[in-house]
């Protein structure tokens, strides 16, 4: 007859003194379950594949804090290794959701940037509003001198006015958009 393999609390008494053999032991007995939890829990073999040799390890080194009379030496393992899963999700999210908000934060404009854009919105539509209150011509003259960057006698030759009326009607046209758009002389 064969001597009964000594029991897993006796075991981790010994892996607790250094004792190799013992643990080897231990890590025959524990592995299967350690890994079945630990999948169970992250979903990822090779996750699980690491984590569980982190529980062992900690097994390893933790050995003389495991109290018997808190429960049997399985449940001690299988406690480790159930926190060491949940820790691992849990790091898992937290990395997750830094990154959705950094990511997040790299979309949203900075508050200047909105405020500006309003304000351009805004100050655009003002005067276009302030553009229909001119005369055609003077509409015509604005439009062509100021948004499309071309000279007095560029505007009075597409027009076909006289420089001098171009003038006049830009003068008068700047004057009333002023006023209307209440900036100071």
């Amino acid at each position: 007859m064969t001597p009964a393999p000594p029991d897993l609390q006796e075991l981790l008494g010994r892996v607790a003194r250094g004792d190799r053999d013992a643990f080897g032991q231990v890590y025959d007995a524990v592995c299967g379950p350690v890994l079945g939890l630990v999948r169970a829990v992250l979903r990822d073999p090779a996750q699980s594949e690491e984590v569980t040799q982190e529980v062992l390890i900690e097994v390893w080194r933790g050995a003389a804090r495991f109290q018997p009379s808190r429960g049997s030496a399985m449940t001690w393992v299988l406690t480790l290794a159930h926190r060491r899963a949940v820790d691992r999700v849990r790091s898992a999210q937290a990395s997750s959701d830094r990154e959705r908000k950094a990511a997040l934060l790299e979309h949203t404009p900075a508050f200047d940037e909105v405020t500006e854009e309003v304000e351009s919105r805004l100050e655009r539509e003002q005067v276009r509003r302030c553009l229909r209150t001119l005369t055609e011509l003077q509409r015509q003259s604005v439009t062509l001198a100021y948004y499309r960057g071309l000279a007095y006698r560029e505007v009075a030759e597409l027009l076909a006015v006289p420089l001098g009326t171009v003038k006049t009607r830009l003068r008068d046209g700047l004057i009333r958009l002023r006023d209307c758009l209440g900036v100071g002389t």
